[in-house]
């Protein structure tokens, strides 16, 4: 009888060990399924309209540890998987834990709204609002740390990423931009906070000039980059500026000592194209040349990590 009973017991141990191990398989199986997976698209509804964003989770991720999020908005007429490709963020974000998202721009072909009125006749806050609203939903499906989140693109994606600067200075803690449109006026950019800025731009870009240009088709006018991007120094304040001479392809000027710890470096490529530095050149080049002497993603990266929102913002 009592050998039995023993036998009985052990049976509904086992069974109820068994059963616990399934519901904890299951509950680790959904848990970890939402990081696992590959880039997904996301849709999104902002200012009444089907939005889209790639998202990036790294296999790292802990929902217990708030992570950085990075932003990378594609070029005029391009779209997530290029910027995916060529800017190669997932692979920081597996190395580093961050997450990393690639917002779809409106239209076809695909553009941000950057200019003073709005190109297309769309505003501008349009864009804004679609990208403020897209943090919103990644921060409450993840965890992300609100003094780490930053945003970079290419071409007309660069110019938006300054126009966050401007306009979402305090939820963006630094920007990052190659091959940069800032055809959104300067004067115009009332940031509440200065924000950090990196920029990378080559001497030979045909599509966004380095010395400037009027697109009168367009009505755009391009700044000069190195004019503009001391300006924009200028307005975070920075009493310091460090001049690097040309080394192979590359020379670099540094903005420092400025308010709030906000930075701002210029990377110039002597005879880069309208290209992601570091990507891998094509085999006809449309664009232009395109240097492997720097890696762009990581310098951003090393510049972002550098660059955390100030924390009595």
């Amino acid at each position: 009888m009592t050998k039995r009973k023993l036998t009985l017991a052990q049976e509904y141990l086992r069974d109820f060990c068994i059963l616990l191990a399934l519901a904890l398989s299951i509950f680790l199986f959904i848990k970890i399924k939402s990081w696992t997976a590959e880039t997904q698209t996301v849709k999104l509804t902002s200012s009444g309209e089907e939005r889209s964003y790639q998202i990036y989770v790294p296999k790292s991720y802990d929902p217990d540890t708030p992570a950085p999020l990075v932003i990378t908005l594609h070029g005029y007429t391009s779209n997530p998987a290029d910027a995916i490709y060529s800017s190669r963020w997932n692979t920081l974000a597996d190395e580093e834990g961050l997450i990393a998202v690639y917002p779809l721009g409106y239209g076809s072909p695909t553009y941000w709204h950057i200019s003073e009125y709005g190109y297309g006749g769309r505003s501008t806050q349009t864009e804004i609002q679609f990208l403020s609203d897209l943090i919103d939903r990644v921060e409450e499906n993840y965890n992300i740390d609100p003094a780490r989140i930053y945003v970079n693109g290419i071409s007309m994606g660069g110019g938006m990423s300054y126009v966050l600067a401007c306009t979402l200075s305090e939820r963006i803690a630094a920007v990052g931009s190659v091959s940069g449109a800032y055809n959104y006026p300067l004067n115009k950019c009332k940031a509440a906070k200065p924000v950090p800025f990196i920029a990378f731009h080559g001497t030979e870009d045909t599509a966004v000039p380095y010395d400037g240009a009027v697109i009168s088709e367009y009505n755009i006018t391009y700044p000069s980059v190195p004019v503009f991007i001391q300006a924009y120094a200028n307005q975070n304040q920075c009493s310091s500026t460090d001049e690097f001479p040309q080394e192979g392809e590359i020379s670099s000027t540094e903005y420092t000592h400025c308010a709030q710890n906000a930075d701002v470096i210029l990377y110039t490529i002597h005879g880069g194209g309208h290209t992601w530095p570091g990507d891998t050149p094509a085999a006809t080049p449309t664009w232009g040349y395109t240097t492997q002497q720097i890696d762009v993603t990581r310098l951003m990266w090393q510049f972002f990590e550098q660059h955390p929102l100030p924390v009595n913002n």
